[in-house]
């Protein structure tokens, strides 16, 4: 009889570089990163973002449609590009309800108190966005964040930002209207957003 081997997990801890926004950017700028990197800076780390499939794809370009269209005259629509939530954040939400500025924001990223409105759409990414991406953007205060649930076919609407995440969340199904909270005029139904 062979004896069998015993292996101990041994939990070590592994210290992080967290990296700033500035550094994030001063790596763009010696080519360590690239346009082509599908990353984002989330609380110092750089992470791969997922690739974006052709559900996720059309949900942004319908989304961005419809945005466009209703609030042209009221806000910049601010499509998969970056937002600076803090030192440490710097994501790139798939679209963003933005305060209008003459210069659409050609000197700086948006920051938090720009964002009237957050969407991220979950396809492959939902723990993803749920676990790492909401938190962050309650913890900057970012007033709404909307997550389009393209398997669930929903639209989770989370407000009152808290440290943590959000501490009111609602969510709604096809048939159903959403009225933002800058834009209290405003109805979106949840059919018109998935098509």
């Amino acid at each position: 009889m062979v004896p069998r081997t015993r292996t101990a997990a041994i939990a070590v801890r592994i210290p992080r570089r967290r990296f700033t926004v500035d550094e994030y950017h001063r790596m763009g700028e010696a080519g360590v990163l690239t346009e082509d990197d599908r990353v984002e800076l989330l609380d110092g780390e750089i992470v791969q973002m997922s690739p974006i499939g052709t559900p996720h794809a059309s949900t942004v370009a319908r989304l961005t449609a419809l945005l466009v269209h209703r609030f042209r005259k009221h806000a910049t629509i601010w499509v998969q590009n970056p937002i600076v939530l803090d030192r440490w954040s710097e994501p790139q939400p798939d679209l963003c309800v933005l305060a209008p500025r003459a210069d659409f924001y050609a000197e700086l990223h948006p920051r938090p108190r720009d964002v009237l409105l957050g969407i991220e759409v979950m396809d492959s990414s939902r723990s993803y966005d749920r676990a790492l991406k909401l938190p962050l953007y309650g913890k900057a205060e970012l007033s709404e964040v909307w997550l389009i649930d393209l398997k669930a076919e929903t639209v989770e609407v989370h407000r009152r930002p808290a440290l943590r995440g959000y501490r009111t969340s609602a969510t709604y199904a096809r048939g159903q209207v959403i009225v933002p909270l800058a834009f209290p005029h405003m109805r979106v139904r949840v059919n018109e957003i998935l098509g």
